[in-house]
């Protein structure tokens, strides 16, 4: 019997104002396993930017760490991102939420200007050298182009996200619910999922294409 195809799956905290939307991560992992492909979740060990109370929309004064936040959704079986080793998957994979771009990078406060985490830097360029796939939802398409220049990528239709986008380098397209935008030369699959006003069904909808389009890709 051949090999699963296995998946790094990052988080980046647990909740969609301040780190990674959990409809986005559940149902990509669902995808993985749906498809017979295995996944392993990282996330970086760093402090979360802020924390944001989920009930109100206000920020909070506590801390929190974005590992252990991401290890609510991973069910505790999580590692740090500095432990990740790109010859041991076959992709590598984003969930959006804002703490993709407030924890991974700071693309919610700099935009094109943002700085990248150190780990996911070096992750994405390793899965990048090593011509394996690549696939980021909603807004974590934005911190794949500031890593790797000229990739043509999807947020769904937001104007300034895209112009942002393209100031990095990157090939913004407009997509709709499900869609998936393929970078051949890149090995990049995007779909938009909440960067549009989507119903859950439609998030697994851009989930199961994304990682079905990355298995595609996988040699």
């Amino acid at each position: 019997m051949s090999k699963k195809p296995a998946f790094a799956v990052v988080l980046s905290g647990c909740g969609v104002y301040d780190g990674a939307e959990i409809h986005e991560a559940v149902l990509t992992l669902l995808a993985i396993d749906k498809l017979g492909g295995s996944y392993a979740c990282f996330a970086p060990d760093i402090a979360q930017h802020h924390v944001v109370n989920h009930l109100t929309g206000q920020e909070s004064p506590e801390k929190r760490n974005v590992l252990a936040e991401s290890a609510r959704i991973a069910r505790g079986k999580i590692a740090p991102l500095s432990a990740f080793d790109a010859s041991q998957f076959d992709a590598l994979v984003f969930p959006g939420g804002f703490g993709a771009a407030k924890n991974l990078c700071g693309f919610a406060f700099d935009g094109p200007d943002c700085a990248v985490d150190p780990d996911v830097e070096k992750a994405v360029k390793s899965m990048h050298a090593a011509a394996k796939p690549i696939g980021a939802l909603c807004i974590a398409p934005a911190l794949i182009a500031r890593v790797l220049h000229g990739g043509e990528v999807t947020i769904g239709n937001d104007a300034g996200t895209a112009q942002a986008i393209e100031k990095m380098g990157g090939k913004h397209q407009i997509r709709g619910h499900g869609e998936v935008v393929v970078d051949h030369a890149l090995k990049l699959a995007t779909s938009p999922c909440y960067m549009l006003d989507a119903t859950i069904s439609q998030i697994a909808q851009g989930a199961e294409n994304t990682i079905k389009t990355l298995m595609g890709m996988i040699r």
